[in-house]
């Protein structure tokens, strides 16, 4: 950020957006969709499997959810919870998105469910790192701490599911998780506790990562963990409290077709 940037004149031009689009109506196409569908009891787990099958083109990542949300006859928790293993490998043997097959999927609903069974809940596997300095590096051992139990338990070695934080990729499907998850308002539906807004790290995608080169927030050539880390340094400056407000707003110029960045002076480089 330039010594001439005008932090508080960029965040007006920000909430000026944040209050016109940060609104449901905006929402599709996005995984997002799918977790107001669904009680507050499930949406952990709508909210994981959303997040994990959103890569590729967006209708495909739609289509491979609804697939997957519909074989879990309406409730998603009390389904994994109360089918046995083989029948779930038995639902999802003809399941196909992209690298992602049945088996594979199957494993990874197993361990979501031995989740459950065994913690209570998936926000309870990120209740570690308490004692430490809160910010984005705790975040980061709570994922890598929850990704490795997920993965242990579905005895996964490696999928396309869930990446690993420790090998330094942007993480961005398990960060929007994440600002699912944890951020509340009329976008994101929240109900966890053990994170705080101001700990969240932007999911970078291609539009966040455009952006944000534009703005002069980072100088890197890749879309890696790093950079989603400097570029968050930037929003906690324009916002402590909650870094990830504005990554809804600022993605919809890149996503809906009739939101043009050319109309909205504040997302070209100052």
């Amino acid at each position: 950020m330039s010594d001439s940037f005008d932090i508080q004149t960029f965040t007006k031009g920000l909430d000026v957006l944040y209050q016109k689009y940060n609104k449901r109506e905006f929402v599709h196409p996005d995984p997002l969709e799918f977790l107001y569908k669904f009680p507050e009891s499930d949406r952990e787990i709508v909210g994981i499997i959303s997040a994990s099958l959103a890569y590729g083109r967006v209708w495909s990542i739609l289509k491979a959810i609804d697939n997957c949300l519909e074989k879990m006859d309406g409730s998603p928790k009390k389904f994994l919870l109360e089918t046995s293993n083989s029948k779930i490998e038995r639902i999802f043997a003809d399941f196909k998105h992209r690298f992602t097959k049945g088996p594979e999927m199957a494993a990874f609903l197993i361990g979501l469910k031995k989740v459950l069974t065994t913690y209570g809940s998936l926000e309870t596997i990120f209740d570690t790192f308490s004692q430490e300095k809160p910010g984005q590096e705790r975040t980061i051992k709570r994922l890598t701490n929850a990704v490795h139990k997920i993965l242990d338990l579905a005895s996964l070695r490696k999928t396309h599911l869930l990446p690993d934080p420790t090998k330094k990729s942007a993480c961005k499907r398990l960060f929007l998780f994440l600002r699912w998850m944890v951020r509340k308002d009329e976008v994101d539906p929240g109900g966890w506790h053990v994170i705080d807004p101001s700990e969240l790290i932007v999911p970078l995608d291609t539009h966040m990562f455009n952006i944000s080169r534009e703005l002069g927030f980072t100088k890197r050539k890749q879309a890696n963990l790093l950079t989603a880390i400097e570029i968050t340094k930037h929003f906690l400056k324009i916002n402590p409290k909650d870094p990830v407000k504005y990554d809804f707003v600022l993605t919809r110029f890149g996503i809906r077709d009739e939101l043009s960045r050319n109309d909205v002076p504040i997302l070209l480089k100052p």
